[in-house]
């Protein structure tokens, strides 16, 4: 029987899923003393050190835990669950963490990082354990902006390393208590079996490893409405226009193409909900309901954007961003992300000088972390004769000259699908939505959506290079080459495309097997 310690932050959907599929029992940990009558707990976790610990003294679960740890009862940690077995962490000074491994966990700090360190990476196994059946040439999914770091006073529980910027701790373990900063449940078939390995412990003999490396990320975005029928559909504009003789393209059904794309090799699924400008968004079971569905086939991670925001229902009563984003997180969804709501909070934010404090983009990072919290950024072209023409704004040199032959321009932010400009440029938005608290920004192009013509490198350069957390390119992919040549010349840690997925005319193969010929390191 394993029993799950959920402390109520983030996605444990896709977890519970992954061990059912497994064949495993599953109960929750609903009082103190369930902990010291478990025979084998399960803790994930996400989001900030301090608001984990605090959680856990709320419930009364710290100190039971530490009685079941230090008698060395059978655990299994994930990401958060990973960090709290040490002293504490930088990310919440004063805060004791649950203290069984010597050691603080650190962030990030190695120069021209992209912070959090999100997407694909191997392991170096150090001493026998269960992690020692992963291959070499296997990836597993990792999000997080803290680690822990391997010292000496530590180094007997160090199960794996993996290498970012420098060596982290990606796996512990000592008796019959384990746990790993990645998530297996999120990690594809290598997770999966890597999971039932763990909760079954068998004994296995480590391989030295070499040298791991961050994967760059093929993602398939899922843009999902109903049609005139009421039916939900995954369809697909040009230029954000998706009807077509009248009638909303039909590409399929969004639980079969995630599931499909899964399969398929693809590295993450996006579900960008375009019809979300309801009122209502909680009243939206139909997508919500996908999520689930979704959850229980695919074992990557699931990003969720449209309608997250505060609102108020039919009869009066006010739901926060956070209630939102929580529906969602608990349908299935591990990261959320924030469009058109962002750009009303930026520009709050350069009105009054400094933070709301109260915003979507705050909220749900401190609660959730910043790797929850995506922003969905949709720019287009704004050409101009020089940079005094437009002095609000981050104004570029451009070599794709402007209909009137203008050689600069500037990258105005949309809302309402585009439809609607607003006075600032993606760039002043990425850079502000980051020091908000946002852990990743998808970066959209209203020109070359649905032209098959390759991203706006132009575009994708400016924004790369104004921030330090991880940037999705989108937009404009036509051929397998379009990816290389954003890799290269951005060195985002992303690229997603749409249509060209949907249609089967680039398989996610095709573009892995290219982008591996071109030496650019991606997930088998």
């Amino acid at each position: 029987m394993i029993s799950l310690l959920d402390y109520g932050a983030g996605n444990v959907r896709s977890l519970r899923n992954a061990v059912l599929k497994l064949g495993y029992e599953l109960q929750d940990i609903r009082a103190p003393e369930d902990i010291l009558a478990a025979e084998f707990i399960l803790f994930p976790g996400v989001g900030s050190f301090g608001s984990a610990m605090q959680r856990l003294h709320q419930m009364g679960f710290f100190a039971p835990l530490q009685e079941y740890l230090r008698a060395d009862r059978p655990f299994l940690g994930i990401c958060i669950g990973l960090q709290a077995l040490f002293e504490g962490s930088d990310e919440s000074p004063g805060v004791a963490g649950l203290g069984i491994i010597p050691g603080r966990v650190r962030r990030f700090d190695t120069p021209g990082l992209s912070v959090p360190h999100m997407g694909w990476n191997g392991i170096r196994v150090k001493h026998p354990s269960p992690l020692s059946e992963i291959t070499a040439d296997e990836k597993l999914y990792f999000v997080h902006s803290y680690r822990a770091v391997p010292e000496v006073v530590n180094a007997d529980w160090v199960l794996a390393e993996t290498d970012y910027g420098a060596p982290f701790v990606s796996a512990v373990g000592r008796g019959r208590v384990a746990a790993v900063q990645f998530h297996p449940e999120k990690s594809g078939l290598a997770g999966l079996r890597l999971l039932d390995h763990f909760l079954r412990r068998p004994g296995v003999v480590a391989q030295p490893g070499a040298t791991t490396r961050l994967a760059k990320r093929i993602i398939a975005c899922l843009d999902v409405r109903a049609n005139d029928a009421g039916d939900l559909v995954v369809t697909k504009g040009d230029q954000y226009d998706v009807r077509e003789a009248g009638e909303v393209r039909n590409l399929g059904k969004p639980v079969d193409l995630a599931r499909r794309y899964y399969e398929e090799g693809a590295d993450e699924i996006t579900f960008l909900n375009i019809t979300a400008f309801r009122d209502f968004p909680l009243a939206d079971q139909p997508m919500l309901e996908v999520l689930r569905r979704t959850s229980e086939q695919v074992f990557v991670p699931l990003t969720i954007g449209g309608g997250i925001r505060a609102f108020t229902d039919g009869e009066g009563r006010h739901y926060s961003a956070l209630e939102v984003a929580a529906e969602y997180f608990a349908s299935g969804a591990d990261k959320i992300s924030i469009g058109s709501d962002a750009v009303t909070t930026v520009e709050q934010v350069l009105a009054q000088g400094g933070r709301t404090g109260d915003s979507a983009i705050e909220q749900i990072a401190h609660r959730y972390g910043n790797q929850a919290v995506v922003i969905s950024i949709d720019p287009r072209r704004v050409y101009v004769t020089g940079p005094e023409e437009a002095p609000r704004h981050q104004v570029i040199p451009t070599a794709i000259p402007g209909p009137r032959g203008e050689a600069w321009c500037w990258f105005q932010c949309t809302v309402k699908g585009g439809r609607e400009g607003r006075d600032l440029d993606a760039v002043t938005l990425a850079r502000v939505c980051e020091q908000l608290g946002a852990g990743e920004i998808l970066l959209n192009s209203i020109d070359r959506d649905g032209t098959g013509i390759g991203f706006d490198l132009e575009l994708i350069q400016a924004v790369r290079s104004a921030v330090t957390i991880p940037v999705i390119a989108s937009s404009g992919a036509g051929r397998v080459e379009h990816f290389s040549e954003v890799f290269a010349a951005t060195e985002v840690e992303a690229a997603l495309a749409a249509g060209i997925f949907h249609r089967r005319e680039v398989p996610i193969a095709a573009v892995k097997a290219h982008l591996r010929g071109c030496g650019i390191e991606v997930r088998s």
